[in-house]
């Protein structure tokens, strides 16, 4: 029994075990617009961290040839147009990035054609070539920002630490689903105003109150006193739906940063969201798992594992804020 408490304790324990940088979904971005017969624009758009700017570049058919690449910086990102020069029509050839294999990240590929629909593929280490479709694929948008949605929750650590305190917090299933009901809804209230231009706010201190959020909750939960219920446990709801606007401006950061297919901003806004509630849903499920398994079979250990990720993670979010307040 003693092996089982510390094996589920360290499980507890591991999911804070993260990087000091959160927010880490920074996928690659390779435009392709043609401008006649012959001739496209290409931008292709990186991140500096992670591997994508330095290990990869475009890839185009032997009957193509791009010009030398004008570069700049743009935040943590680099951005390079060049102009491709094709002999034939693209469509049925395969474009993409070469040397995706060695990164630890994902890029979007979006094909704008003269007189043909707009086609937007993922582009991964396993599928890092796409073929230009006659007749692109309607639902590949959807199923590219979903994706993106679900691994932005999942590796948008700060996101992630909220979502796994407001559980730990509440403890009781019901409880956490109306709350994370009130944070879905919030954070695509203010995702869906940022995107499309209605409300904004600077990213900077977005991300500030997005770990301060964080901290919040692991200092209710280390107070916590079952004769004198505070807040978050008399109305989870509301806290959530608070917290929930503001992480939403960190969502809308992250998506601003992948960047929207022009004529399908509305499918990418829905599956996008869709994509990070699913993400939500699969991390909310997981800890309530470990929970229930730790209170079945060693229910003395559970508030000492509860209160141990709990420091761990007020920990990190201190960090992140002291990081982010000093810039």
């Amino acid at each position: 029994m003693t092996a089982l408490v510390r094996l589920l304790v360290a499980a507890l324990l591991a999911l804070f075990a993260l990087p000091a940088q959160a927010d880490e979904l920074r996928p690659g971005y390779l435009e392709l617009t043609q401008r006649d017969a012959q001739h496209w624009k290409v931008v292709w758009k990186a991140p500096v961290l992670g591997g994508l700017a330095t290990r990869t570049r475009p890839a185009f058919p032997p009957f193509c040839t791009q010009s030398a690449p004008q570069a700049r910086i743009e935040g943590a990102a680099l951005v390079a147009e060049s102009t491709l020069t094709c002999s034939k029509d693209l469509a049925g050839s395969k474009v993409g990035l070469a040397g995706m294999d060695a990164a630890f990240t994902d890029a979007l590929l979006r094909v704008a054609p003269l007189g043909r629909p707009v086609q937007a593929s993922r582009l991964t280490p396993t599928a890092a070539m796409v073929e230009v479709s006659t007749v692109p694929d309607r639902w590949e948008v959807a199923r590219s920002y979903f994706w993106l949605g679900v691994e932005h929750i999942l590796t948008g650590y700060d996101h992630l630490l909220f979502v796994i305190a407001l559980v730990l917090l509440l403890l009781r299933p019901w409880t956490v689903v109306r709350a994370a009901t009130a944070f879905t809804v919030a954070h695509s209230l203010t995702l869906i105003g940022t995107t499309l231009g209605l409300i904004g706010l600077a990213q900077a201190p977005v991300e500030a109150l997005i770990a301060l959020s964080i901290i919040f909750l692991a200092v209710e939960i280390v107070k916590q006193d079952p004769a004198h219920p505070r807040l978050s446990e008399r109305l989870p709801w509301l806290v959530a739906f608070g917290f929930g606007l503001i992480h939403g401006f960190g969502f809308a950061g992250a998506l601003r940063e992948i960047g929207l297919p022009e004529g399908d901003v509305p499918v990418a806004l829905l599956t996008f969201n869709l994509g990070v509630e699913a993400g939500q849903l699969l991390i909310i499920a997981a800890v309530i798992a470990a929970l229930a398994v730790l209170k079945r079979f060693a229910q003395p250990a559970l508030r000492t594992a509860v209160l141990a990720a709990s420091y761990a993670i007020g920990i990190t979010a201190s960090f992140w804020f002291i990081q982010r307040l000093v810039g």
